[in-house]
């Protein structure tokens, strides 16, 4: 491990497999390491009774932006999945996103101007100027009987508290199509990459030095020492020993197992968008691939409190954790041998295909002014 390297890629996820790619192409060294026992980040994919099991969470890759999706097409032959989701309200299915299907099966009714109609009309009935938290807000945009089953009891489960008591901003706005049309992205580049998302990424990182099982931040001043420059998309608040505050997140909890039968829900995604049911949803993993295997497997997916040590999944960008961010935003800016990026370096929220274009934005930066 003396080997001197142009960059030092912390994480071995989406993010760093692109700039990594990008800089070998460009005639750089890269070492890549990861505290995971395996490259991809949480897009992992890993094969179980010839199915492609997404290990943390469902992955549609979606995007408009054209350079984005013949990128990934380099290392990936994509299928033609669209993510059409379904919600499942104590027995009753509506489709997601909320389109005439949905409205049908809610009010019976059958054209636009009858959905907008009633829609308009518990707007009306419910309208609060100044919607001060989620469910005025929501009730606002969609009216109550949306809101009462097919927003309320997934949110709270979502975010581990009332709606009552999640800001409005969380949902400035509802994806409403008064269409027949149940493709959840309106992206024109959708699908699942033929082979799952670990060979892509193995394909993306080829003839890059990874180490596995390594937690950079243990021995930071080793691992820096074998770099010119660090590409860090670990925890930002980690990287400086939590000295503003630990930055708050929510997590999952994932539940598995194999099924002897061959189809459990007819669907990738059934939402659970009652309250009591615990888990927030199911992904039945083989209808991303439309596969046909004797045995299917399902994941219950549960939505739980953060705590340091814990799995980081979705950055809770609200006011006090934005204001902490800040703080550390100043640090970052002093790094000048360390670039932070992704989800967890920047704490933002991205899509894939967003990472993607991030990484690939950073990398042309940063290689063109080496």
């Amino acid at each position: 491990m003396e080997t001197k390297y142009d960059f030092l890629i912390v994480g071995a996820g989406l993010y760093g497999a692109v700039f990594a790619h990008q800089a070998k192409k460009a005639g750089k060294s890269c070492l890549m390491i990861d505290k995971r026992s395996h490259i991809a980040g949480n897009i992992y994919t890993e094969k179980v009774e010839d199915i492609h099991v997404h290990k943390y969470g469902a992955h549609i890759f979606h995007t408009n932006n054209k350079e984005v999706w013949e990128f990934v097409n380099q290392f990936a032959e994509f299928n033609r999945y669209t993510n059409s989701p379904v919600a499942n309200y104590y027995g009753e299915i509506y489709n997601l996103p909320f389109n005439m299907n949905t409205f049908n099966k809610m009010w019976g009714v059958t054209t636009p101007d009858e959905a907008k109609e009633k829609i308009e009309q518990q707007r009306r009935e419910s309208y609060v100027e100044n919607p001060k938290n989620l469910e005025e807000q929501a009730i606002n945009l969609v009216g109550r009987d949306v809101y009462e089953k097919l927003i309320r009891g997934y949110t709270e489960k979502q975010w581990g508290r009332p709606c009552t008591e999640i800001p409005a901003f969380i949902i400035r706005r509802l994806p409403v199509r008064f269409t027949y049309d149940n493709n959840y992205f309106n992206d024109p580049y959708q699908g699942i990459p033929i082979g799952g998302y670990t060979a892509m990424v193995e394909r993306m990182i080829e003839d890059i030095d990874v180490k596995l099982n390594t937690d950079y931040l243990e021995d930071k001043s080793y691992w820096d020492g074998l770099a010119e420059k660090v590409v860090y998309t670990g925890p930002v608040d980690a990287y400086f020993n939590y000295q503003f505050g630990v930055l708050e997140y929510r997590s999952l909890q994932f539940e598995t197992e194999v099924l002897d039968k061959d189809n459990f829900q007819g669907n990738a995604v059934v939402n659970y968008t009652d309250r009591e049911t615990p888990y927030t949803r199911i992904i039945e993993h083989k209808h991303f691939d439309f596969g046909t295997q004797p045995k299917t497997i399902v994941t219950r997916e549960y939505s739980v409190e953060w705590k340091l040590g814990d799995e980081p999944y979705y950055p809770i960008n609200d006011d006090k954790n934005s204001a902490q961010y800040e703080k550390y935003k100043t640090l970052v800016e002093k790094e000048s041998n360390v670039i932070f990026g992704g989800r967890l370096g920047e704490y933002k929220y991205y899509n894939m295909d967003q990472v993607v274009e991030a990484a690939l934005r950073k990398a042309e930066d940063v290689i063109e002014n080496r």
